[in-house]
């Protein structure tokens, strides 16, 4: 008996050992390439504001509305890189400027006049994904009379 168990065992062992012995084996290269990637998209498709003198007190000449119902969002794998705001109008009846509130990466640059000629918006924001909320700030004066200005806004991420 001891003799037929020590002979399975043998065999048992010799079928496991071949199982997994190595019949062939190959190899190859695998290559991963990550070209610049940047994206940059605004959750609204048009804001609207009126500048109407609610809780204006008399005697002032400047009155204000403001909206920040937009949020930027971003994503970008390049180094060095900002956002800027435009816009189309080149002589508007009134002032609009914009800023970068609560941002979840990067540095609000300062509050700026929106003029056809890009300014900065939102610094450093290389190799980061984030959002910004937009604060639109419309401004008239009294001399100004009343009106429209329709604004096309475009916001561009490019170098620093």
């Amino acid at each position: 008996m001891d003799g037929r168990v020590t002979s399975i065992a043998c065999l048992l062992l010799f079928l496991a050992s071949a199982g997994s012995a190595q019949i062939g084996s190959d190899n190859h290269t695998v290559t991963v390439r990550v070209a610049q990637i940047t994206t940059l998209q605004l959750n609204v498709g048009s804001v609207s504001m009126s500048i109407t003198g609610v809780g204006l007190q008399a005697g002032q000449d400047t009155m204000t509305a403001m909206n920040q119902s937009t949020m930027m969002l971003w994503g970008t794998n390049l180094n060095n890189v900002k956002t800027t705001v435009s816009t189309n109008l080149a002589s508007p009846r009134f002032t609009l400027k914009a800023r970068a509130v609560n941002n979840t990466a990067g540095t609000a640059a300062v509050e700026r006049v929106l003029s056809t000629t890009p300014g900065d918006f939102l610094l450093n924001i290389g190799r980061s994904q984030g959002t910004s909320t937009i604060q639109y700030t419309g401004v008239a004066r009294a001399q100004q009379g009343t009106g429209v200005d329709n604004h096309v806004i475009t916001f561009t991420v490019q170098s620093q």
